[in-house]
């Protein structure tokens, strides 16, 4: 049994370019070559306009030429010879075929015996014999220019001349032509590779800067020469490289905090679970039932500290990842929304509400994830039984602002500039429940719509913190 043959697909084998191989050229190669063909393009047609005007010139000069000399025959005296009288012109056409043709019984030219014999035929024989007023042809045998008067009683006078001085001009002309239309394309040439090296140097440092960056992932910037488009381009690649150290350092940054952060509560974990397990040894002291309770819920917090730290580290990459589709969002649901999760863990802490209906194009999740974590705020530091304030309603200038006012103790002066910095705490922060991130993950959602967050002084002398956002009344 025969194994089948493979099937190999030519157009896969080489993935730098398509199956007619146009992706192999450079594109300094493409560009000398556009520019070379375009000269020799523009080359071409002046060449052959040149070539046909002068052609048509030099064919239009014999003619006239001829034209005038034959008028001026015709109309020339006769001349005596030793055996006839002959047209005087014959004395005086030594650069021409000249000839008078006549016609009666039988068809007769004479010509200077010194001369050669014109060319005639049926045209010339019309002519003679009246029935044309003139004729003008180039006999193919002689590859000569022909032309017929009538001198009247069955006469003409015929004239030829040679095509071939007016061909070698021609011949010349064509090969001057082509030898400046030849050094035209060398020189387009040239020139094309000239201004293909000097104007794809920049993409020459891009790319040596893209291949540093993939190889190195080093991000400095390359730098920025003249003021045109390839000018424009290096802007912009370096505005991305500075994103993306900028996106490197956030990270760095991130991970460095997170880790910090993290260190508390697993150091914590481990001391109560070391605790534990020594305590269950054999021959250990035993642990009361009130240690016991205590290190239980010691690591239930940790736990819960360390689910929501990880939440919202979650959160926060989730909200870094690019978002294509968006939808509309109105306001007054994703508050109240989030509202309704805030009540089930307040307590007796009351809501006053007063929401104006606004409109946007958004992430309703990350909205209703930015209003939650304002409420929960506001909800930590207020006491029992006291009113958190939350208002929308628009400004004027095509926003609208969410503000949420707590009764706490409110923000330190040297705390309003950092309360929205990832993982800093207060000092009356520290010791309630949180990871320091909620307010972050505010900011960066309010700034991924175009908006901001603010923090500050209510009158009742809690903290404000105001959510704007752009948008249209609904």
């Amino acid at each position: 049994m025969t194994e089948p043959v493979p099937v190999v697909d030519v157009s896969e084998k080489d993935p730098r370019g398509d199956r007619w191989g146009t992706r192999r050229f450079s594109l300094r190669g493409r560009v000398t070559l556009l520019a070379a063909a375009s000269v020799a393009g523009a080359v071409a047609l002046v060449s052959l306009g040149a070539y046909l005007v002068v052609r048509d010139n030099l064919y239009q000069q014999v003619d006239d030429n001829l034209l005038a000399r034959a008028q001026a025959a015709v109309e020339s005296p006769q001349v005596q010879t030793e055996l006839q009288q002959v047209p005087g012109a014959f004395l005086a056409s030594a650069d021409l075929q000249i000839g008078q043709l006549t016609v009666g019984e039988k068809v007769r030219l004479t010509y200077p015996q010194s001369g050669s014999r014109p060319p005639y035929g049926e045209d010339e024989i019309a002519v003679a014999s009246g029935d044309k007023a003139f004729s003008l042809r180039t006999d193919p045998r002689t590859d000569s220019r022909v032309v017929a008067l009538p001198q009247g009683d069955g006469q003409a006078m015929v004239l030829a001349q040679s095509l071939g001085p007016t061909k070698r001009t021609l011949n010349e002309l064509s090969v001057v032509l082509f030898l400046i239309g030849g050094a035209g394309i060398l020189v387009a040439a040239a020139a094309g590779t000239a201004v293909a090296r000097a104007g794809l140097r920049p993409v020459d440092r891009l790319t040596s800067a893209a291949e540093r960056v993939a190889t190195t992932g080093d991000l400095r910037p390359i730098p920025v020469s003249g003021d045109d488009e390839l000018a424009r381009l290096t802007q912009s690649f370096n505005t991305m490289l500075g994103t993306v150290a900028e996106s490197q350092e956030r990270q760095r940054q991130l991970v460095a905090d997170a880790g910090h952060e993290l260190r508390t509560p697993l150091t914590s974990l481990r001391t109560n679970l070391e605790l534990l397990l020594s305590a269950s040894r054999p021959g250990a002291r035993t642990l009361s039932d009130e240690d016991r309770s205590d290190i239980e819920a010691d690591i239930r917090g940790q736990l819960d500290e360390l689910t929501q730290l990880i939440g919202d580290l979650v959160e926060l990459a989730r909200q870094d990842e690019p978002r294509i589709e968006h939808e509309r969002v109105e306001m007054v649901d994703v508050v109240e929304r989030a509202l309704d999760r805030a009540r089930r863990r307040a307590g007796e802490i009351e809501f006053d509400v007063s929401l104006q209906p606004w409109v946007l194009t958004g992430d309703t999740s990350a909205l209703e994830r930015a209003v939650l974590n304002l409420l929960d705020n506001a909800v930590k530091f207020s006491p029992e039984g006291s009113t958190v304030g939350v208002r929308l309603y628009p400004v004027g200038d095509g926003t609208a602002v969410l503000e949420v006012e707590d009764s706490g103790p409110g923000i330190a002066d040297e705390d309003l500039p950092k309360v929205f910095d990832r993982f800093y705490r207060s000092s009356e922060a520290r010791t309630l429940p949180g990871s320091g991130l909620g307010l972050a993950i505010v900011q960066h959602a309010a700034q991924r719509h175009g908006g901001d967050v603010y923090a500050g002084r209510a009158s009742t002398g809690g903290a404000l913190m105001t959510l704007r956002l752009p948008g249209a009344p609904a």
